[in-house]
């Protein structure tokens, strides 16, 4: 049965293989359960319920790509997303979290609108692909940069920007030897390295006050009441601050979903020889419909997640692998206790080798061609360096443009990709 579903034979993969590349998936992006209610509970949400949210979401967005797509990608809410939703939104923009769960839901729904109208698939495939290898590498970077910060290995210095922290901190001390140790389990190639290396650190700091452990082991998952359907009155949701949010959150969310399913897929080598991904619809609908649902339950934008490709490293090719990875979110609500006693330094460990995994499509770049390897430096360097995916694809895709028009090269420019960086050019000129 499980053939005929996922077409496993068609795909030359089997149970087996799918299965454990659906649990190597989740060892991979376990720590958005922690990460992402600790990211989100800045602006005054329950981090319990933040928790239990992140879980279901995963699990809903994660499940309809399997049986929607057919791939072996999961989602959750994505990182860089709730940074912006927390930090720009909210407490940069003065907003409550309630406006901006309203502004998801919105531009949920307009994502679902566009992607049955061909638009994002339109973009994805247009997408040259000196950018689309660009942006996993930067989506590496960006990653590795968040967990070097959460770690205390890299802190705020105002004469420099960014500085190395004190190495004789504790918790910085922890994440480098949890880094080390993680590394060395990946170098022997122990299956599901990255979360053993989570539970090592956890263990080990528990022994210099950053782990408390939990009272139990089980538990009821954390009541999700306080963040459900938390929205704002109709009166707010047509007002010009609400089109101001949604606009944001719309042109931000479709580069960072895009940018990282492109990021992913390269990855993977999904991509085919016409530098299309097969499926592309379906998988910009069932993230779609996750940002959609995932507002209602009270989180962030769902999105693709990069650590997906760790699993198509073992491999994973069909959609059993993305319902393997979003069962086990299911399950994940019972062990609450466990997650949520998980230190930051354990995370950041992970996140700072997961960017490590981004990096290899840079050798597919071409270096010699500069109309090709401009924009690509400008996607990989200005993702970690604005703190944003959809900066680095618009400076990509913009140089790509003038660059490919000033060398005569016109014709290797996709027509989606004009309209592109005139709306990017539009933002930065109207909006910024």
């Amino acid at each position: 049965m499980l053939d005929s579903i996922f077409k496993l034979s068609e795909n030359n993969t089997t149970v087996k293989t799918e299965i454990m590349a659906g649990i190597t998936t989740f060892m991979t992006m376990a720590y958005i359960l922690i990460v992402n209610p600790s990211i989100l509970s800045a602006t005054g949400m329950d981090t319990g319920a933040l928790f239990t949210a992140t879980a279901l979401s995963a699990a809903f967005a994660t499940i309809v790509m399997a049986f929607l797509a057919n791939l072996p990608f999961a989602l959750a809410p994505g990182m860089g997303l709730n940074a912006f939703f927390a930090f720009s939104v909210v407490i940069g923009m003065g907003y409550s979290w309630q406006f901006a769960l309203t502004a998801v839901l919105i531009e949920g729904i307009i994502f679902i609108i566009l992607t049955l109208t061909n638009v994002r698939e339109a973009i994805v495939n247009g997408m040259p692909m000196a950018v689309k290898n660009a942006v996993s590498v930067g989506i590496g970077l960006f990653i590795a940069f968040i967990g070097f910060q959460n770690a205390g290995i890299i802190v705020n210095n105002d004469a420099t920007l960014v500085s190395l922290g004190s190495l004789k901190d504790p918790g910085v001390l922890l994440a480098l030897g949890g880094i080390l140790i993680t590394g060395y389990l990946l170098i022997k190639g122990v299956k599901g390295a990255l979360l053993m290396g989570m539970v090592i650190i956890t263990i080990g700091g528990a022994f210099i006050g950053k782990t408390v452990m939990p009272e139990a082991i089980v538990s009821m998952p954390p009541t999700i009441k306080p963040i459900l359907f938390k929205f704002v009155s109709m009166d707010q949701v047509f007002s010009f601050e609400m089109f101001a949010v949604v606009f944001t959150f719309l042109f931000v969310d479709l580069f960072d979903t895009i940018g990282t399913l492109v990021g992913v897929s390269t990855k993977a080598n999904m991509i085919d020889e016409n530098g299309k991904l097969p499926k592309a619809k379906e998988a910009l609908f069932a993230d779609a419909i996750g940002t959609t649902v995932g507002s209602m339950l009270g989180t962030s934008t769902v999105t693709t997640f990069v650590e997906s490709a760790s699993g198509v490293a073992e491999g994973g090719r069909t959609g059993l692998t993305a319902l393997t990875t979003g069962i086990l979110f299911l399950v994940s609500l019972v062990l609450s206790p466990i997650l949520l006693a998980v230190p930051t330094q354990a995370t950041a460990a992970v996140l700072i080798l997961v960017g490590l995994f981004m990096m290899s499509p840079v050798t597919k770049i071409n270096f010699d061609d500069f109309t090709e390897s401009i924009p690509a430096f400008l996607t990989i360097i200005l993702m970690p360096l604005t703190y944003s995916i959809s900066e680095g694809v618009a400076f990509g895709i913009i140089s790509f443009v003038v660059l490919k028009v000033l060398a005569k090269k016109s014709k290797e420019i996709h027509p989606m990709m004009y309209v592109v960086a005139v709306m990017f050019i539009a933002k930065y000129m109207f909006h910024s």
